[in-house]
């Protein structure tokens, strides 16, 4: 696995999703991250891992935020919250976004959904949501919305890889079988489930394969979980942990809070500048003043200081987070921010913030591991693309 970073709270203070009693008996490695006791592995990080490349994965996203605004200006607000255009969001799609704060660095990434003209849901990574529903509180005040923090009565199980569609069309009714068949990548729809629950459904995910998010209530999470388990089995489904979702997007190229994104980093610095909107407008036309919008606009123009890229390994020994980029003559240009044996592609992979002259693909680098420095090179990302994407 990669090395996540968790936070560390006393074990009394840990959070459990209505999943752990199946996690436990399905022998999982428990480990706390971002403030929840969540499965680490259930057999090993490696079956998992390919599992999902080949057939599916079955992940508990349990401890992710769900905030929910509805009312007239709920579009306005959320432009004024994030840095992207929630008024352009189509009813039934998603859109990745960011809040950040008003210097500018990110204070969570999220996935937006406009599940209606006047309802969208706002996706929270698990350490930062209650943050985010607070400042979703704070900056939606004056528009007429209501913010609902829903994130303790959500439960939230994804299914990824090959076999995802099969798998969660099993799931279904006959009736939204069609539906789910037919939903876009980043869509989403209510659907009902042959448990009988209500769930919505979303073509989201975090490990660069095909694959569902399903949201339910907490009461119906188990039932769900062993559904999917019964449904996926015969297809090479397998229960699988974070270590396994984090070398996953990883490969992927898909930044983890924490590592390449904090209170540290704009939009820019990541790559990940096309999600800032300086120049959206609100539903009437004018120009919208967002949260952050003046330093980002002030950012854009200037000269980076660092660049998040790619490294992938010429030799066998992975880097760790943290650990320092060098140039071959040893003078340190950056810092490793993710890093792994990749799985899919068999060598070491790495993404890393460096100085701008350093960070063209082709560039020869180096990552001090332990006192010996073991050879890199400046790739694009992702690493890993499926053949359909």
């Amino acid at each position: 696995m990669s090395d996540l970073k968790p936070s560390d709270p006393t074990p009394s203070d840990l959070r459990s999703t209505p999943l752990e009693a199946e996690h436990q008996r399905l022998g999982a490695h428990l480990t706390e991250f971002g403030g929840w006791n969540m499965p680490l592995r259930y057999t090993s990080d490696l079956a998992e891992h390919r599992a999902v490349r080949e057939a599916a994965g079955l992940f508990d996203l349990s401890h992710m935020g769900e905030i929910h605004l509805e009312g007239p200006a709920a579009a306005a607000a959320l432009d004024h919250a994030l840095v992207g255009s929630a008024t352009a969001v189509a009813v039934g799609r998603a859109k990745y976004s960011m809040m950040c704060a008003e210097d500018g660095s990110v204070l969570d990434d999220l996935i937006v959904y406009r599940l209606a003209d006047e309802h969208f849901l706002v996706v929270a990574n698990a350490g930062n949501a209650d943050l985010v529903s607070r400042e979703l509180v704070q900056r939606a005040a004056g528009f007429d919305v209501v913010v609902t923090d829903r994130s303790a009565s959500t439960a939230l199980v994804a299914v990824q890889g090959p076999r995802a569609e099969e798998i969660v069309v099993a799931l279904a009714t006959e009736a939204d079988a069609a539906t789910l068949r037919a939903l876009p990548y980043y869509a989403s729809a209510p659907v009902t489930l042959a448990t009988g629950a209500r769930a919505l459904a979303a073509r989201t995910g975090y490990t660069g394969e095909d694959g569902f998010e399903l949201f339910v209530g907490t009461s119906d999470a188990v039932a769900l979980w062993r559904a999917a388990l019964a449904a996926g089995e015969p297809l090479g489904l397998v229960p699988a942990g974070l270590a396994a979702r984090d070398s996953l997007r990883l490969e992927a190229g898909m930044p983890l809070y924490g590592h390449e994104l904090d209170t540290t980093t704009t939009p820019y610095e990541a790559g990940l500048g096309r999600v800032v909107r300086l120049d959206k407008t609100g539903a009437d036309g004018a120009p919208v003043e967002f949260v952050g919008r003046a330093a980002l606009a002030a950012r854009k123009v200037s000269p980076p200081a660092r660049v998040l890229v790619g490294l992938r390994g010429e030799g066998r020994r992975s880097a760790r987070a943290g650990y320092d980029v060098v140039t071959p003559a040893g003078t340190r240009v950056g810092t490793v921010t993710s890093a792994a044996p990749s799985p899919t592609l068999g060598h070491p992979v790495a993404m890393a913030y460096v100085t701008p002259e350093v960070s063209a693909p082709g560039t020869a680098l180096a990552v001090d591991v332990r006192g010996r420095q073991e050879p890199f090179v400046v790739v694009d990302l992702p690493f890993y693309r499926r053949a359909t994407a």
